[in-house]
């Protein structure tokens, strides 16, 4: 439904009644069932977390295109792309959050937390239990149980700084592309975009390499204590980020080789790049405080 004649712009588009949000929350259901029966025990468990996934994909695919033929039918006015941008910042917003929280919690249990562990008042409980962090003793588990096997801390080089390397040129490629948008260069746009999303697909690469480096040559798990928990959650959670940003510039890059976007009103464009410039602020302050300081 429209609040205005077809063929212009309405003042506030809104949109006829929709399968897709009823949809997409089967689709989560399966998924949170299928997980919670997995983690027990249930091996048919990870079939319905796959099939949750595959039909929410499914979901979110068509969901996506209704949004795509609305903006290029012209039903998005201004009020549309200030709810848009006001979206995506309050998102980003969440983002931030979320990772303050692992940072946070590496922060707390590095100063306070394995200190207080080592301190008197545990003294009697774990007497053989050393107070520090594992990079500052390497091959130390702080176990006194012996219940996490030695392993070592993973360092800025190489693999860290040419990921690193990779996000940083990615963020110029893709400010490249978004002057050509604004300029009408679409060829050019077109290309340093495929140049951003093929540094995204390489930095997944190398992260998954590291990972193989990490289980193999170092022992270093997700189980291997604090330390090993932490680096695991905040490297995975940001290499999650960069595979959503990078399909998100994948499917903008498709976009405009249909022509879809102009030089004066192309916020997906926009929205897409937020993301990709947020993903490398969080990883330059991971590469800092995990990798270097760790």
């Amino acid at each position: 439904m429209s609040t205005s004649a077809p063929g212009t712009t309405p003042h506030y588009y809104v949109p006829q009644p929709s399968r897709h949000p009823a949809s997409a929350a089967l689709g989560l259901f399966f998924v949170i069932f299928g997980a919670a029966n997995w983690i027990n025990n249930a091996d048919w468990g990870k079939w319905l977390v796959l099939g949750g996934m595959l039909w929410l994909f499914w979901v979110l695919f068509q969901w996506f295109g209704d949004a795509v033929r609305e903006s290029e039918t012209g039903q998005y006015g201004r009020k549309i792309d200030l709810s848009f941008r006001w979206s995506m910042s309050w998102f980003i917003f969440s983002e931030v959050m979320f990772f303050g929280a692992f940072f946070t919690a590496l922060w707390w249990m590095r100063a306070h937390s394995v200190p207080a562990l080592g301190g008197l008042d545990n003294a009697i409980l774990w007497p053989d239990f050393k107070a520090v962090w594992p990079s500052s003793a390497p091959g130390a588990t702080a176990s006194p149980a012996g219940i996490i096997e030695p392993f070592q801390t993973m360092g800025p080089f190489w693999l860290p700084t040419i990921n690193t390397a990779l996000l940083l040129t990615s963020g110029v490629t893709l400010t490249i592309a978004h002057h050509a948008l604004r300029a009408g260069h679409r060829g050019t746009t077109v290309l340093w975009m495929w140049a951003t999303v093929l540094l995204g697909l390489t930095f997944l690469f190398v992260q998954g390499y590291e990972y193989y480096h990490a289980y193999t040559d170092l022992n270093l798990k997700l189980s291997s204590g604090a330390y090993g928990s932490t680096f695991f959650m905040l490297t995975g959670f940001h290499g999650f980020h960069v595979l959503v940003g990078m399909l998100m510039l994948l499917f903008i890059t498709l976009r405009l080789m249909k022509g879809h976007f102009t030089p004066e009103k192309h916020f997906g464009f926009e929205g897409a790049a937020w993301y990709w410039h947020f993903v490398d602020v969080v990883w330059l302050f991971l590469y800092i405080l995990v990798y270097w300081m760790r």
